[in-house]
């Protein structure tokens, strides 16, 4: 009961909101659509293509130059295909994988919430499509994706629950042109879904809060939300190193929109350690595109120890709560 009530007082409100202010979500609707026709589809329905070819024909592979890093970061052996899924396939197709893998029993359950927190990323068709014109030199587009792999391959050292185990995963046939083109047209489908809806929702709260507020925090809002929407409104930060850090913060979240596109491929499965995962990402993602950018950002060094302190005591938690669950069966808890 409460659940329903959960879903259907916010959905009655909503409804109430169109209704009396039918006006204003149109234009966030024709502005979703607008952003999807002229800058997303256009930017990465190629990528999708090309990814989708190279991840079906790579998972459930051995991959011999992956087997050091998977034994690294302490996935089970075997999957280490689904690292490079979680790194070129883009959201949510990493979650997408792993939670496939559990419900065909390659992996365990705890195995594959675990690997929820670091191989679910965004992809190069985004990187490479949708933020690359934001920043002058090419470069930063490279840098931004070096720290978004390096904050995934940092959380999955620092979480507790890593596997020695060793899985199968069964390989799939490779895709033709054919398939994956409708498959990319699929997911480019629930994309710009979620995008005119939460476009909606932005321009509501653009009109009763945002303006309110600086710049920086309006992209942040509005990426944190929904990721496409914030970074192409990133030109809007004059200062390119708070663009560049912003930026980085948004594509390790990925926003409240990814989180439920995660969500709906992920049936069985607990996100709680995706959800920490996450956000240990965006911390590190902070720390360290600020450090590559301090002169033009100007951040203090306290807000660097700062972050640090809040890593190193999340990360002593969640470890601390792991040998308390792992000793408690013992001692007949």
């Amino acid at each position: 009961m409460m659940r329903k009530l959960r879903t259907g007082i916010p959905a009655a409100v909503g409804l109430l909101i169109l209704i009396l202010d039918t006006k204003t979500a149109l234009v966030g609707a024709s502005r979703g659509l607008e952003l999807c026709l002229r800058t997303v589809i256009p930017s990465l329905l190629p990528f999708f293509v090309l990814s989708i070819l190279l991840t079906s024909a790579t998972v459930g592979e051995n991959i011999p130059f992956l087997r050091p890093l998977g034994r690294l970061l302490g996935i089970a052996k075997g999957t280490e295909s689904l690292l490079l899924v979680g790194m070129l396939g883009g959201y949510p197709a990493g979650a997408q994988c792993v939670a496939q893998a559990y419900r065909d029993g390659a992996v365990s359950k705890r195995n594959a919430q675990q690997m929820l927190a670091f191989c679910n990323l965004a992809g190069p068709a985004f990187l490479f499509g949708i933020i690359a014109g934001k920043f002058t030199a090419s470069s930063t587009v490279w840098a931004l994706w070096g720290i978004h792999l390096l904050s995934a391959f940092l959380v999955a050292l620092l979480l507790p629950g890593r596997s020695s185990a060793a899985a199968v995963l069964t390989p799939g046939k490779p895709m033709t042109l054919a398939d994956a083109l409708q498959r990319s047209l699929r997911i480019m489908a629930g994309v710009c879904g979620w995008i005119i809806l939460f476009r909606v929702i932005i321009t509501f709260l653009e009109l009763w809060l945002l303006w309110l507020l600086p710049v920086p925090v309006q992209v942040a809002i509005t990426g944190f939300l929904e990721l496409s929407n914030g970074c192409c409104d990133l030109q809007r930060i004059n200062n390119e190193g708070l663009r560049f850090v912003l930026c980085s913060a948004m594509l390790a979240f990925g926003g409240m929109c990814v989180c439920m596109q995660t969500a709906s491929v992920t049936d069985g499965l607990n996100l709680k350690q995706y959800y920490i995962g996450k956000v240990l990402q965006t911390l590190l993602c902070v720390l360290l595109s600020s450090i590559l950018a301090a002169k033009s950002v100007g951040f203090p060094v306290l807000l660097w120890i700062v972050l640090l302190i809040v890593i190193a005591v999340t990360v002593k938690f969640l470890h601390k709560k792991q040998k308390r669950c792992s000793i408690s069966p013992l001692v007949g808890v």
